[in-house]
């Protein structure tokens, strides 16, 4: 680290990025960035921090600046190829924070899903109780001094998590998705294996998956879940619409009674996961039942809010597992009330590979809605559409447009699951728009 030079971000409202961004500025660094114009749910944090933010242009790039480059650019893009030209110091987001988490007691969360959660959770817990760095997917970032722990989201997509070599692994699941890069099943574990391979200390993993089953490391992993197989296990789960609650044992030492406000079987293993990893680091559980007890939550995960009589929910999941772990938590929290799916398929490679499980997974809600695919920086266009999707789903399936999101109006005193990992979030405004000027009216 250079308390000389500036470090510059392109791409600064990446998720992980704008993260990254905020523990350089927490450490006493100087910090700028560039990115796109339009709004981000990251950004927020970056302008409470007060850190530059610039629209991307080449003549930002100068002498000074150790560029750190997001992911989704290439060599090609301008300011990333004029520092090359120039010979200033450029790394990939991934391969700082491997060079960043040395000399902490590191700990990564894998997995194709949970991981932006559970690194929530374990982060939030931890920090009250020692001193801790973590570096968040949803944007958030803190760099503590004087840290005992780091705690950060370790990313599977093209195998960026192999830059990194934690202490301790969380492995949330593992599961087929990014078919824009990986080929297979069999391809994404063997991803998993190598990263396994460089934990040094021990890994944590939910043992209902079968290809996290088959890991073979140097390390213990100790598997956490509800059988009677796992070494960490969850009994006497009750579900209710305050939250969650469950006793926990490491194979037959009782380390006590739990409660998470949080909802959905998922978060039942993820405070399950945090709860081993505290176990091993000797940390004191009545103090972990207390920052359980605490925790709000993460950005874009199972967010509510309410307006005139619809609850909204914004969440992230834009995989058939994510979206049925949302589904199943909203009629955890909400039994009798009707949910009403509205999902922004995200990437022409995903909804082709995973197109039978996104219906099958969406039929969980009562009604769905859908809108046009979110095509992303790595793709423009493809050879399918939500109307083909549509066909597949028995529950609904009209396509919603931007500009007429009256279908919505039909429901009353219910839920409404807006999902999605693109912009789904200006339909969901769109619609509160809608429905705040319909009850200003009927008053």
């Amino acid at each position: 680290m250079d308390n000389t030079t500036t470090y510059y971000f392109v791409g600064i409202k990446g998720s992980g990025m704008s993260s990254l961004a905020l523990i350089l500025h927490d450490k006493g660094f100087k910090v700028a960035g560039s990115d796109i114009t339009q709004y981000t749910f990251t950004q927020r944090g970056l302008e409470q921090a007060k850190i530059p933010v610039y629209p991307f242009d080449e003549a930002n790039i100068h002498e000074g600046l150790t560029v750190i480059a997001g992911n989704s650019f290439t060599d090609d893009h301008p300011e990333i190829k004029k520092a090359r030209e120039m010979g200033l110091p450029v790394y990939r987001y991934h391969e700082f924070l491997g060079k960043l988490i040395e000399g902490y007691t590191s700990i990564g969360v894998a997995g194709a899903h949970g991981k932006t959660s559970t690194t929530g959770l374990l982060s939030h817990v931890l920090s009250g109780i020692a001193p801790t760095s973590y570096l968040i997917g949803d944007g958030t970032g803190k760099g503590t001094p004087n840290a005992r722990f780091f705690v950060y989201e370790a990313d599977e997509y093209r195998r960026h998590f192999l830059a990194t070599k934690p202490d301790y692994a969380i492995m949330t699941n593992i599961d087929f998705d990014h078919p824009d890069y990986y080929k297979d099943i069999n391809d994404v574990f063997s991803a998993f294996q190598t990263f396994a391979n460089q934990v040094t200390k021990g890994i944590f993993a939910w043992g209902d998956d079968e290809n996290l089953r088959k890991l073979k490391t140097d390390v213990p992993i100790y598997y956490y879940g509800t059988s009677d197989r796992d070494d960490f296990q969850a009994r006497n789960i009750k579900r209710t619409t305050k939250g969650s609650q469950f006793d926990v044992y490491y194979h037959d030492e009782f380390l006590g009674n739990y409660h998470v406000p949080l909802f959905g079987e998922h978060n039942v293993l993820n405070s399950l996961a945090v709860i081993a990893v505290a176990y091993f680091e000797d940390v004191d559980l009545d103090a972990i039942k207390d920052e359980l007890l605490s925790f709000k939550g993460v950005k874009r995960r199972f967010a509510e809010r309410k307006v005139a009589d619809m609850t909204i929910i914004d969440d992230y999941a834009h995989h058939p597992s994510e979206i049925r772990a949302t589904l199943d938590a909203a009629r955890q929290k909400y039994p009798d009330k009707k949910v009403i799916a509205v999902f922004q398929p995200h990437t022409f490679t995903r909804v082709i590979a995973l197109m039978d499980d996104f219906a099958k997974a969406l039929n969980n809600a009562d009604v769905v809605y859908l809108t046009d695919i979110f095509s992303s920086a790595r793709e423009s266009n493809g050879k399918v559409s939500s109307e083909d999707l549509a066909k597949k789903i028995n529950k609904g399936g009209e396509i919603l447009k931007l500009d007429n999101m009256s279908p919505l109006l039909d429901y009353h005193d219910a839920v409404v699951v807006f999902m999605g990992a693109g912009d789904v979030q200006k339909y969901e405004r769109a619609y509160e728009e809608l429905l705040s000027h319909l009850s200003l009216k009927d008053n």
